[in-house]
């Protein structure tokens, strides 16, 4: 059927945090792997950069999610759509507890990152609902949920995986998921839109014309790629830094995961900046935050107070390019918000799997300097595409 002319629902209070929390929950799937790297190379008999590489294939099956199935909510009713992927996401993380060896688990973790979209149905969904002057506010609180997501997953696997086999870890989050869904069935709204006329093939043919016409778009999915590269750099190898300069085990990555939290309670704020000043300035400030957290973590990042301080100043980077440019993203055409999003989306997760591979690669070869090396290339990436594609000066238009 037509998108229909009836007046979205409210969004409140509650609906924001409902999906805010659900966004959280759900990506925590991609980076229960990344603490517990050493354990997993120890379980099956793998090198630390085969370790790598799997953690690498979770992000890359997730890229390849949000490219080919986060576009349906331009089609399906996303209602639906976000509890069907949440299935099929439960499912994936028992394949991953079940796992007898590293092919299965393989497959399985890749399953992992490709079924975890809903986050990406959730925040177009949030950024249609929500008026123009308080989408950036909305998407900050949303995006907060994401990051908590992340943050508290590495927490939650790092912590557990030192006390119980990390096996369990993929048991207990499909358990969670389950409870969620449950959740999301009785109190997400429905899509007012219904199903829409179009077909699946002609939309995702729209991708590659979307990112060209479109200069906003290329320049957030450049920058995303870039930011979550450098996020993921330091992740990737954290676990294998703290084994070897302080001898540290699983659960300190996971702790450390928590020094996020400033990027949790700064993205509302955050969104509010987008909203009030310009998302140039908030995308400006994410390579100032994260460049400055390389800088600490080459010269000082053999003291623990200089790791702290670095980790700190990274995911305050990492999150104001999040929502910078998920604002810029979602001020777009609003009935192409989930393409848009996808596109976005694809290339922030393509560039983290991207740091993910080449920051075990340089481990592996040049140690921490050539982690820190790999952070210095993304960065130039992402300084280069900010002054030649530069952002919007204001998200405040009402989509179309």
């Amino acid at each position: 059927m037509k998108e229909k002319e009836t007046t979205t629902p409210t969004l409140s209070r509650k609906t924001i945090l409902l999906m805010a929390v659900v966004t959280g929950v759900i990506v925590a799937n991609l980076n229960f792997i990344q603490p517990i790297e050493n354990l997993i190379a120890t379980d099956f008999g793998l090198a630390k950069s085969v370790v790598g590489a799997l953690a690498m294939v979770t992000q890359l099956g997730y890229a390849f999610g949000l490219l080919l199935i986060v576009p349906l909510g331009d089609i399906f009713d996303r209602y639906h759509l976000i509890q069907f992927m949440m299935v099929l996401s439960i499912g994936s993380l028992l394949l991953a507890f079940w796992a007898p060896n590293a092919g299965v688990f393989a497959v399985a973790t890749t399953l992992v990152g490709i079924t975890s979209v809903a986050p990406q149905i959730i925040i177009p969904y949030a950024g249609y609902l929500a008026p123009s002057l308080q989408r950036g506010k909305v998407l900050g609180i949303v995006l907060s949920g994401l990051l908590t997501g992340i943050l508290l997953s590495r927490s939650f696997s790092g912590l557990l995986g030192s006390i119980m086999p990390w096996q369990d870890i993929y048991l207990i989050a499909a358990g969670i998921d389950l409870i969620f869904l449950i959740i999301v069935h009785a109190y997400l709204p429905h899509d007012a839109r219904g199903h829409q006329e179009l077909r699946y093939w002609p939309v995702i043919q729209t991708l590659p014309r979307l990112f060209a016409r479109q200069r906003a778009l290329r320049g957030a999915a450049i920058n995303g790629f870039c930011m979550f590269g450098m996020s993921n750099v330091l992740w990737s190898t954290l676990a294998f830094y703290l084994a070897t300069q302080y001898h540290l085990g699983s659960n300190v990555a996971g702790l450390l995961g928590l020094l996020g939290i400033a990027g949790v309670l700064a993205a509302p704020w955050i969104g509010n900046l987008v909203d009030q000043r310009s998302p140039r300035l908030t995308v400006g400030l994410s390579m100032v935050f994260s460049g400055v957290a390389f800088v600490i973590f080459w010269l000082i990042g053999f003291w623990l107070v200089g790791l702290i301080v670095g980790i700190v100043l990274l995911d305050l980077g990492t999150q104001f390019s999040q929502v910078s440019n998920q604002a810029i993203v979602q001020s777009l055409n609003r009935k192409e918000s989930s393409r848009n999003n996808s596109v976005f989306m694809f290339s922030y997760f393509l560039g983290g799997s991207l740091g993910t591979l080449s920051a075990t690669w340089a481990w592996s070869h040049a140690g921490w300097t050539g982690v820190c090396g790999v952070a210095l290339a993304f960065l130039i990436l992402a300084l280069v595409s900010h002054w030649v594609l530069g952002e919007p000066e204001s998200i405040h238009q009402d989509a179309a």
